[in-house]
């Protein structure tokens, strides 16, 4: 087995082979580099690997570069979830440790399919000293060179919205014709020449199952019964509550083919009637087993931070079901739901916490967002220096450093003996085991990079109010804690302390739901110092920060 001097596992044998002849690549060169390749399932007319190998490798020789590093990740896409892209975050994550100086793509696109995501990962290669290079698109450092990076960019993104619509038509016209387009085969049924038909085996279970609720049975009653009759599910495995809800509501079964927003009657055979089809769904709706009713746990955005201003306690979170059948979240005063000695009503769960919200959008200035910045970055490498062996090698290697400098200096000035030489020798031995040793614990390390911390904080001043995962990081971000005041008039006063020192409190009166006046925009609280708690979690490209400040609750003596 012939011997590399870097690692192409990753490679097919094919792909190796290439470097037969070209060995240089791999032993020399003016400057070190590190290739990144990808092959796009969605793409079958582009370059394949080996051919972006082939072109990579003549574009190292011509230049003189050394290939000491190779990335490649197969049949992946760029264009919604680079989480997926295992190598290409390995190949980020790795250019820290600045081994090689520059990424060869073979084209800008096998990089990133949209500007934001080329934006952020080469601000992050920027930082540690690494420039992106396309082999087929060569572009210099003007201003002409960059406006000509930023025209490609565009282009590649603007390819992937246009493919992803054609994409969506393709389908959208299969849809018109009733073929299956992929997804979930329902149980009952088969796939013949692209359209559903009826599976003479599986259609009997599906008819039994709705036979029998129609008749009385309750689904857990039929959930056993055809678990212990050995019956399966469309995907092999036993019967449980969700699969008879999810199959009791699907058309399919009375024939109507559905994707998304269309329905079509008589796309696919029926293997129920609509009368028996109405009755299930009537006695779901009765029952109370309904999907559409649902019994999802009710996500409380201002659990634990919201208090009573007039008696200090919790408000809680709470559901309630009117007359008509309509659920209503709400949070309550503790004091009143418990012993009805406070004055303080139910507050609507979607008003308060979108005037929350909104306060602390409107908090989040440019140099909020800076500050937040640094104090994460800070923290997480004060968690490094606290957590990790990286401090005491690395002043252990500076020890070494210098000691050879010292007798590297001794040396030229003419002193020289084999003692002096035996112990240079000795003290390079013990450098190159302790970067090894650095090299080893910094692969686990994850350092933030303060400009993208940065970055993703600021879609948060653009951010959709309305939406409830936007919000739930908002005010996990920003608040602290919240304190609401009935007034005479039927108005409420909402004071909100923040996180961060540079905003500690905002109050002001919901006179208006949306766009209300504040009443005064900072409170200054003398005398405390305040402790931050920041936990950074770090998933493919996805940044989640959750900011806590010990900061006094109503009644609490600070």
């Amino acid at each position: 087995m012939k011997k590399y001097p870097i690692d192409l596992s990753m490679l097919t044998p094919e792909e190796i082979a290439q470097f037969d002849d070209n060995m240089v690549v791999l032993a020399k060169g003016d400057c070190d580099v590190a290739l990144y390749l990808r092959f796009s399932s969605e793409r079958q007319k582009e370059q394949s690997i080996e051919g972006q190998l082939r072109d990579a490798i003549a574009y190292c020789k011509l230049r003189h570069y050394r290939i000491v590093a190779i990335y490649a990740d197969r049949a992946t896409t760029a264009r919604k979830d680079i989480s997926k892209r295992v190598q290409f975050l390995q190949m980020v994550a790795d250019s820290e440790k600045r081994h090689w100086q520059y990424v060869i793509v073979w084209k800008l696109d096998r990089f990133a399919r949209n500007r934001n995501d080329s934006e952020v990962y080469k601000m992050r290669l920027r930082k540690n000293g690494v420039k992106v290079l396309s082999v087929t698109e060569e572009i210099s450092d003007s201003p002409e060179g960059i406006i000509l990076e930023s025209v490609l960019e565009g282009m590649a993104e603007f390819y992937s919205a246009d493919l992803s619509q054609k994409i969506t038509r393709g389908m959208r016209e299969s849809a018109l014709k009733c073929h299956s387009i992929g997804g979930h085969v329902p149980l009952g049924y088969k796939i013949e020449d692209h359209k559903l038909v009826i599976d003479p085996t599986t259609a009997p279970v599906v008819r039994k199952a709705f036979e029998l609720y129609a008749q009385g049975w309750t689904v857990a009653d039929i959930c056993r019964e055809f678990n212990t009759r050995g019956y399966r599910t469309a995907k092999n495995v036993e019967f449980n509550r969700n699969s008879f809800k999810s199959m009791f509501k699907n058309k399919r079964y009375i024939g109507i083919y559905t994707y998304k927003d269309m329905e079509i009657e008589d796309g696919v055979p029926a293997i129920v009637d609509k009368e028996l089809f109405a009755e299930v769904g009537r006695r779901l709706k009765k029952n109370g087993e309904a999907p559409s009713r649902g019994k999802a746990k009710v996500d409380y955005l201002l659990s634990g931070k919201l208090f009573c201003g007039h008696c200090g306690q919790g408000m809680n979170g709470e559901s309630g079901t009117s007359h008509t059948g309509q659920v209503h979240n709400y949070y309550k005063c503790y004091s009143r739901k418990r012993h009805g000695n406070c004055r303080m009503k139910s507050l609507k769960k979607e008003l308060i916490e979108t005037w929350v919200a909104q306060d602390a959008m409107e908090m989040l200035s440019d140099d909020l967002i800076r500050e937040i910045a640094d104090i994460a970055v800070g923290q997480t490498e004060a968690e490094i220096a606290k957590n990790t062996k990286l401090p005491a090698l690395t002043a252990k290697r500076d020890e070494v450093q210098k000691a050879i400098d010292n007798i590297a200096g001794a040396i030229e000035k003419g002193v020289a003996s084999d003692t002096l030489m035996f112990r240079l020798t000795d003290l390079e031995k013990q450098k190159k085991n302790l970067d090894r040793q650095i090299t080893d614990e910094e692969k686990d390390i994850f350092r933030l990079d303060r400009d993208q911390v940065i970055y993703w904080l600021s879609q948060f001043k653009d951010g959709d109010i309305e939406d409830e995962s936007f919000k739930r990081q908002l005010i996990d971000l920003m608040v602290n804690s919240v304190t609401v005041w009935e007034l005479p008039d039927g108005d409420f006063k909402i004071t909100t302390a923040y996180n961060l020192t540079s905003c500690k409190s905002s109050t002001f009166k919901a006179s208006e739901r949306f766009g209300f006046e504040k009443s005064c925009s900072t409170i200054k609280i003398a005398g405390r110092t305040q402790t931050y708690e920041i936990i950074v979690l770090w998933h493919g490209f996805w940044l989640a920060l959750d900011l806590t400040a010990q900061v006094p609750r109503p009644g609490q003596r600070s």
